[in-house]
């Protein structure tokens, strides 16, 4: 049991680490150019919020080990609005080095997607509220 949730506690810090960063950088820079590629696809740019949620609120909620499976969703969504407002339906595509379009995508979606049905484990903050 040590083993898997130790592999659980090493996935949780690879997505979500590595998506808060992302996160930061929004923090940093601003949203506008998410809010022109939802506004380009029809959407509408208050959406473009919904990032904040995505890749700073999710990710600390991951990392943390804190309703890691809704949190994971929450990223999952957010990197499917990405695929949307970046791809549209044209996701079967290569990119210039020859990879999946969506690949990038695909490396934090899939992850969460594992976390979702394995839950985060119990090194975390669950291990203190017994919910893991």
């Amino acid at each position: 049991m040590v083993t898997q949730d130790l592999g659980k506690l090493i996935l949780r810090l690879c997505v979500g680490g590595l998506m808060l960063f992302h996160g930061i950088f929004k923090l940093q820079y601003g949203i506008d150019g998410v809010s022109g590629l939802l506004e380009s696809k029809g959407l509408p740019t208050f959406m473009a919020y919904g990032v904040y949620v995505g890749e700073i609120l999710a990710p600390l909620l991951i990392l943390i080990g804190y309703q890691v499976r809704i949190a994971a969703l929450i990223e999952i969504f957010t990197m499917l609005v990405a695929i949307y407002s970046v791809f549209g339906f044209s996701i079967f595509g290569l990119d210039s080095t020859g990879g999946w379009v969506i690949e990038h995508q695909l490396l934090y979606i899939l992850p969460c997607l594992a976390l979702f049905f394995m839950g985060g484990g119990r090194y975390g903050i669950g291990l203190f509220l017994k919910k893991y």
